[in-house]
């Protein structure tokens, strides 16, 4: 993507160093990009040197990994998560910059072949080592494919981009408090939509929030489910791409917190089989708002779809430690549900009072958190 203005790469640059993971004089930062991408790397380099900070570079095109995996073998992963695992520990920070040209280029890969991937190298080095040990943040960089992804012309989807990477993430975590008090102090859910009437409780489960310090964009404050408390069913009204597929309509039946039926057309086997990757992967890892006032409508990238603003996120998998549930699992898959009116709206209720209607906050004190008050 060609964008000729210098300048909005400087200040997601600064956005990311000083804000996002704050780094300080002396602290090492792996930078690890996915593709030979210059602008923003160059930006990002130029702020950690502005610091005084020792940056390290990884760049991995996506386009190479699909041949080594194809043939890799269980041995050769752990060797690699070895040596990754060792050069992450030595690391203050990160930041990944995820470039892709095409969301479903590993659709051609054995399901167990991913499966193993993540198992064996993944999940060690990020879910082991990075997400604890480091202050982190990740983000895509816009390009060409992203933007058709969002029906958008490059240009707009450029422009787009940059206001939601750069807006003012110190205001929106102000405003996130009131939702995060009243979820960590919160006992019990509900939530009707159509094909959704889900119940379970929080109680004792952490809330937290995600200002622009984990990912960029950003915009959530997420908690978990007690484990085995989920009752009901979810039908979610986003498109979800996994392991190189997509899936629509993805509809779960819940009974004492798993999930004991999973349907999504045509991709059901495909659906069922990524949730018997592990005991773990039935059960419920995550319950999150999206709250990103610029972000109104499905792209198919997670890193953005998590964050509409009047969704929640629902996500069977592995729960994180700073809101666990105890689930662990080699999956944490998000899955999105919009209840906004045109999506055919909904309600949220905790603890027996309705705080959020068709995608709205509707009580004094989260009001803040609607989208012309965040803008």
């Amino acid at each position: 993507m060609n964008h000729t203005l210098t300048d909005p790469y400087q200040k997601l640059a600064e956005t990311l160093i000083g804000y996002s993971t704050k780094l300080q004089k002396g602290e090492k930062i792996l930078i690890e990009v996915t593709a030979e991408e210059k602008q923003l790397t160059t930006a990002i380099l130029n702020a950690c040197y502005k610091v005084g900070a020792e940056p390290y570079l990884s760049i991995l095109p996506g386009c190479m990994v699909k041949p080594w995996l194809a043939q890799v073998t269980p041995e050769q992963l752990k060797k690699q998560a070895e040596w990754d695992c060792a050069r992450m520990s030595e690391m203050d920070a990160y930041i990944g910059i995820r470039v892709r040209n095409n969301i479903y280029e590993m659709n051609d890969i054995p399901e167990e072949k991913i499966r193993i991937y993540t198992q064996l190298l993944q999940h060690p080095v990020h879910h082991g080592i990075r997400v604890p040990k480091t202050k982190w943040v990740i983000l895509r960089y816009p390009n060409d494919s992203m933007a058709q992804e969002a029906k958008m012309s490059t240009e707009n989807f450029a422009k787009f981009y940059f206001d939601v990477c750069t807006m003012d993430y110190a205001k929106m975590s102000l405003r996130m408090d009131p939702l995060f008090d009243l979820l960590d102090k919160g006992k019990h859910i509900e939530i009707k939509a159509p094909g959704t009437h889900l119940t379970f409780s929080i109680e004792g489960i952490s809330a937290i929030k995600c200002d622009g310090q984990r990912n960029i964009p950003d915009g959530e404050v997420y908690t978990a489910p007690v484990r085995d408390s989920v009752e009901g069913e979810l039908t979610y009204n986003t498109p979800t791409t996994n392991q190189g597929q997509t899936f629509t309509g993805v509809h779960l039946v819940f009974e004492k917190g798993k999930i004991v039926k999973a349907e999504a057309g045509a991709q059901t086997k495909a659906l069922n089989a990524i949730l018997d990757t592990d005991e773990g992967a039935r059960y419920i890892g995550e319950f999150a708002f999206g709250l990103n006032p610029y972000i109104e409508r499905p792209m198919n990238d997670i890193l953005f779809d998590e964050k509409i603003h009047g969704s929640f996120h629902f996500t069977p998998g592995a729960c994180y430690d700073e809101a666990s549930n105890g689930n662990s699992s080699a999956i944490h898959w998000d899955m999105v549900h919009i209840m906004r009116s045109e999506y055919g709206g909904g309600e949220i209720y905790c603890d027996g009072v309705l705080i959020q209607k068709d995608g709205r906050f509707c009580i004094k004190d989260l009001e803040g958190l609607n989208p012309e008050n965040l803008k």
